[in-house]
């Protein structure tokens, strides 16, 4: 590759930058080096929403050729902006004409201090150029799960996501856009330098496997949801850094006869709505899953890869029977998810090996009941103390066979194997999930730490299979305590 400098499409022009680390982000690039101030530093680690921002990226299927979403600018990399275009609040208003957008939130009274104002401001502008009618009030507090109010209250900003669309209609002027963005794409792919920091943005797998290969010390980079704060909260160097977000081979999902194939550089919102569409249990997990702004950078496969004990895909996907497909240097593998997991933070990955995709069974090879669940002690943008994914498959009334995963109960994503062998070969009744959940006490040890006891997690695991029971096969069936289930 050709050392090149970063350049983006940024305030109707597009933008070239030399001389920054490659870990800068794209928060303090706009603030300090653009002036564009409007962007606020709230926590610096993708949870108040104060710096979001809207990228748009090349895309035939969306309006215009042009797809727009929210993200967070403080644990981006500038890097990551090469190829695509940046908007932030200033770009919205017209002279002294606000955008409906921001005319509502006035009229609506949904700004005090104003400080969280732009970043509510550009979730909700995003949403008004990529969805046609107005939001649901549902849809809008999942649009808004990424930015925290500090002074209104969410009444008049929800309202306000109502308001807008209410007003004569102002769109962006995609054609533009889009034309620098063609143009950028037919540059050589970034192989970008700044002292003693090199981020590679290969576009093919194969690029990408010849680059990890001859540099296995790099750190591989897809949404920047975890990584980024390595940076911002850990004050971590990360000298060498492989993205995989220009690898459009990653990006896509397929439906196979008995499987779906889910790239590892799919992003979460577009890997949850084809997990949702396979599988509609998904849905409660989708929209928990932290917030839209990281689930629109993070990725599937970096959730899988990252390998945290606590990462909320990973039970339901092990329920399913999911398996990931590795790749090193033009070799391909593919493992069960469980086994990808050896320890605390330790994955079965060699120096230079990636995840490639996962792989989701279906069709024949689908449950018969399945569920995902996810408690925290918030709804919205928080870890969980518990994950569970749940699947049996029954037939003439007996549980033929059954996968039982959690997340937050030990140190990795793992599958409750004694409550499994207690609901296989058994009805599928009351007395049988009783069974299967008492021998899920001696499956997990978890652990006591600022989210939840030890003691509540044993209990939640417990009533989540109860959950799966009343919901599944036993909804007349309803003891006021946990104790009488266990009786």
């Amino acid at each position: 590759m050709t050392a090149r400098p970063i350049q983006f499409y940024f305030r109707g022009a597009v933008q070239t930058i030399s001389g920054q680390p490659a870990t800068r982000s794209v928060l303090q690039w706009l603030r300090e080096d653009a002036c564009a101030t409007g962007t606020k530093e709230g926590c610096a680690e993708g949870d108040c929403g104060a710096c979001t921002v809207v990228v748009g990226e090349r895309d035939d299927t969306a309006p215009g050729g042009l797809r727009l979403a929210a993200v967070n600018a403080c644990i981006q990399f500038l890097p990551t902006l090469d190829g695509k275009a940046l908007f932030t609040v200033e770009d919205l208003a017209k002279g002294n004409e606000l955008h409906p957008v921001q005319q509502a939130m006035v009229d609506c009274h949904g700004s005090q201090c104003g400080f969280c104002t732009p970043g509510f401001v550009m979730s909700l502008w995003a949403d008004y150029e990529t969805r046609p009618a107005a939001p649901t009030r549902d849809q809008t507090l999942s649009l808004l799960s990424g930015n925290l109010c500090r002074c209104t209250g969410y009444r008049p900003i929800i309202d306000a996501a109502t308001a807008a669309r209410a007003q004569p209609r102002i769109e962006l002027d995609r054609a533009p856009v889009r034309a620098a963005l063609d143009q950028l794409a037919a540059l050589p792919a970034l192989d970008y330098h700044c002292g003693d920091t090199h981020f590679t943005a290969p576009r093919t797998v194969a690029e990408l496997a010849q680059t990890y290969a001859a540099r296995p010390q790099a750190r591989l980079l897809a949404g920047s949801t975890d990584i980024g704060l390595w940076v911002t909260k850990q004050m971590r160097a990360l000298p060498d850094l492989v993205y995989l977000g220009a690898v459009a081979e990653l990006r896509t999902v397929t439906r196979e006869a008995q499987h779906l194939l889910i790239g590892a550089g799919v992003t979460l919102t577009e890997a949850f709505a084809a997990l949702t569409d396979a599988q509609p249990a998904w849905q409660e997990l989708a929209e928990r899953f932290a917030s839209m702004p990281i689930r629109n950078a993070g990725t599937l496969g970096g959730n899988i890869a990252n390998g945290s004990p606590i990462g909320d895909s990973m039970p339901g996907l092990i329920a399913l029977g999911a398996s990931v497909v590795l790749q090193h240097g033009d070799t391909t593998c593919e493992i069960a998810l469980e086994d990808l997991y050896l320890g605390y933070q330790k994955s079965a990955l060699q120096p230079g090996e990636f995840v490639r995709a996962v792989r989701v069974p279906l069709g024949a090879s689908a449950p018969t009941h399945f569920r995902t669940w996810k408690v925290s002690k918030r709804a919205d943008q928080d870890i969980s103390a518990v994950c569970a994914g749940i699947a049996v498959w029954v037939e003439d009334g007996l549980v033929q066979s059954a996968r039982v995963a959690y997340g937050g109960m030990a140190a990795t994503p793992s599958r409750a194997r004694r409550c499994e062998a207690a609901l296989k070969g058994q009805p599928w009744s009351a007395d049988t999930v009783r069974s299967a959940m008492l021998a899920l006490c001696a499956d997990y040890m978890p652990l006591t730490d600022m989210r939840a006891s030890s003691g509540y997690r044993s209990t939640t695991a417990r009533n989540l299979l109860w959950r799966f029971w009343l919901e599944t096969g036993g909804a007349s069936v309803v003891p006021t305590r946990i104790a009488e289930v266990l009786a």
